[in-house]
């Protein structure tokens, strides 16, 4: 079977079940790769007329705020100790050094660490058990939670989608290259994200190196 008609053949249903799924399980804590599904699912709306990007968009936006909320009632119960079990269970991404990162982050900027957190990879999966930690009001992380729910996903979903249907004068079928350019984009964006969360990381050390170097007598 060719790869364009078994990507017919998926109900689109279960596109939209799968997108908000590994969103929400990604929001909870739990490194997924929920924006190479994203923005392979938008590209895939774009050249299948089954898949509605706006249906898909909402699924997305939903798994991202729904995963964030649970993830935030969880790390206000759990507290520091769920911090140091998923530094066990994934001490990659919660190791001390980025989970430092991100406290400051939420001490410096707030509710707006939500917010602009949804948008970085690195602090998309630490967001809401982070949230629950430091106690954060759930008013103030709701309404973060929300808009940048929103933002990011519908906003990623309307652009890829976009693109995709430029795209679609180049490639009448949506076959192997098409879907490594998928995956090839969303990967390549998410090292992007990963690279700039990496050099905020290094200029807060920095920082935080130059604010603890005793004063000369």
């Amino acid at each position: 079977m060719h790869v364009q008609e078994w990507l017919d053949s998926v109900p689109a249903a279960l596109v939209y079940l799968l997108v908000a799924v590994v969103i929400g399980v990604e929001s909870l804590g739990i490194p997924l790769p929920g924006e190479i599904v994203l923005v392979s699912s938008a590209l895939l709306a774009s050249q299948h007329g089954h898949i509605n990007p706006v249906i898909l968009g909402i699924c997305a936006s939903a798994g991202a705020i729904i995963g964030d909320s649970i993830g935030y009632a969880i790390g206000r119960k759990g507290g520091r100790p769920l911090l140091a079990w998923l530094a066990k269970k994934f001490p990659k991404h919660f190791s001390e050094s980025n989970v430092g990162m991100a406290e400051r982050s939420f001490q410096k900027w707030g509710m707006w660490a939500v917010f602009f957190g949804r948008f970085v990879a690195l602090l998309r999966i630490f967001a809401g058990p982070l949230a629950g930690v430091l106690h954060m009001p759930y008013w103030k992380f709701l309404i973060a939670n929300v808009i940048g729910g929103i933002l990011w996903a519908g906003g990623t979903t309307a652009a890829v989608y976009y693109v995709g249907v430029v795209a679609e004068s180049w490639f009448k079928n949506f076959s192997y290259a098409g879907l490594g350019i998928a995956v090839v984009f969303g990967a390549g964006s998410m090292l992007v994200l990963k690279n700039r969360a990496k050099k905020a990381h290094t200029r807060a050390q920095s920082a935080d190196a130059v604010e603890t170097v005793p004063a000369a007598d």
